[in-house]
């Protein structure tokens, strides 16, 4: 199991370096993201948004689960793709 908050706070810079992303599943980073969660976490029939405030969504990831199986590289990646740990809800969240 990995420290989410402390994988996120070490790759701060690497923040939307979607350029550095190898191999990406989509050209789009918030997709690319998407697909990723998608197939860490798989929720058929499910959207994976949760809700939405003014310019920021959050996503439907039970960071609990995300930490039990991601590696810090998936982290990374969703880092680069631009998704943040949001500590005042304890989810994922994303700046449109």
């Amino acid at each position: 199991m990995i420290d989410l908050e402390k994988v996120f706070e070490i790759h701060e810079n690497e923040y939307l370096k979607f350029d550095r992303v190898e191999n990406p599943p989509n050209p789009r980073p918030d997709i690319s993201a998407f697909i990723l969660l998608d197939w860490l976490m798989p929720k058929p029939g499910r959207c994976i948004l949760s809700a939405a405030e003014h310019d920021e969504i959050f996503l439907d990831i039970d960071i609990d689960k995300l930490a039990s199986i991601a590696t810090s590289e998936d982290i990374l990646m969703l880092i680069r793709c631009g998704v943040r740990l949001d500590s005042a809800t304890d989810s994922l969240a994303m700046f449109v």
